[in-house]
């Protein structure tokens, strides 16, 4: 059974840079053909796709975020992260890692304050 499991502050200041990891069990993040995503879903919105990073290491990022984000791997830990630069309040959301949009984390808080 794939699991995922986010972690990272639960709170980070304006104009810092917003770290998550996503530890998987049960699955490889590399061996497998599949892509590993980050999603937010922000206070009283709806679920905002973020990127993915592939199991041979391709990312792809949506274009309203692409300039402030990088997704990458720690392949010896079977994770992977979300960096999210040049925060505001309106980064503060729930962020989710998940496999395919399959199988998802519990979600982690992160609240933009200073």
């Amino acid at each position: 059974q794939v699991q995922l499991q986010e972690s990272g502050p639960g709170l980070v200041k304006p104009s810092e840079t917003l770290s998550l990891a996503c530890t998987v069990s049960g699955d490889s993040i590399t061996t497998n053909p599949s892509y590993w995503s980050w999603i937010r879903q922000p206070p009283g919105k709806g679920l905002e796709w973020i990127g993915y990073i592939t199991n041979s290491g391709s990312t792809y990022y949506s274009p309203s975020l692409k300039s402030r984000t990088s997704i990458s791997r720690e392949t010896s830990k079977n994770q992977f992260t979300l960096q999210l630069s040049s925060v505001t309040p309106g980064d503060t959301a729930v962020y989710y890692c998940s496999r395919r949009g399959d199988n998802w984390g519990q979600g982690a808080q992160v609240t933009v304050s200073s």
